[in-house]
């Protein structure tokens, strides 16, 4: 088998090139480590890096934040967070330094709230100030009128298959949708559809990252982690704000 016969095919299948799924891996394996060991440079090492300073190459798209607060469990980062009412129920917004970290939604703003905690467990959830306030509004305003849009500085947190269905998912224009084949054939990766059906699974930011407009091939709606009737809504006021 020729080389480019097997890259090709290993993209296929993988969704991504050898490169790409080994240094996924790594990182996965450096967020075990980091879990499991006592010692940072013990983690670097252990997962694969065969220098310190190709891992803070690395660090901050494999992590999300500085490697002592991921083995920490998000100690000594601060997570500012708001549960209110919107028109779908209850909706949690939180945010990083870097920018929103998380829109939740559900009918129990107390479960909102625990499940923010165990994704942050050692982290310091607090309220916002009124900056913070704000976009809390834009969010829940956006839940409600898709139209007025919503930018927002985003904290996204996954591997790098996820990065790039999520980042599939944010150019599909609101009012329309797209079927989880054709995500995986967007992102280069026609043989992938179950990956790309686990990756709008994971994401954590409910409407700025747009899992609601993937549909089944048939156009029926499958499942959503909260809740298909949100979804049917989401997508009926979006075809409304475009008519």
């Amino acid at each position: 088998m020729s080389s480019s016969h097997f890259h090709r095919l290993f993209h296929e299948v993988t969704g991504l090139t050898p490169r790409q799924y080994g240094a996924a891996h790594r990182d996965r394996r450096l967020r075990e480590e980091l879990r499991r060991a006592g010692r940072i440079t013990d983690a670097i090492f252990d997962s694969g890096f065969n220098a310190v300073s190709r891992f803070y190459e690395r660090a901050d798209q494999a992590l999300g934040m500085a490697p002592k607060s991921y083995r920490d469990g998000g100690a000594n980062e601060t997570i500012r967070f708001a549960v209110g009412e919107c028109s779908l129920g209850a909706i949690l917004v939180a945010s990083s330094e870097r920018g929103v970290c998380a829109i939740q939604l559900g009918d129990d703003p107390d479960a909102l709230a625990r499940e923010l905690q165990d994704q942050f467990p050692n982290a310091t959830l607090t309220g916002g100030d009124a900056a913070f306030e704000s976009q809390v509004a834009a969010v829940v305003g956006f839940v409600d009128s898709p139209q007025i849009g919503l930018d927002l500085p985003l904290d996204i947190r996954g591997t790098a298959f996820q990065q790039r269905v999520w980042q599939a998912l944010r150019r599909i224009p609101a009012g329309e949708t797209a079927s989880y084949s054709e995500i995986a054939q967007r992102i280069g990766s026609p043989k992938s559809v179950r990956a790309v059906a686990r990756a709008c699974a994971s994401n954590r930011l409910a409407v700025a990252i747009p899992c609601h407009r993937v549909v089944r091939k048939d156009a029926g709606l499958s499942g959503y982690r909260w809740g298909v009737e949100r979804k049917r809504a989401l997508l009926e006021r979006e075809a409304r704000s475009t008519e």
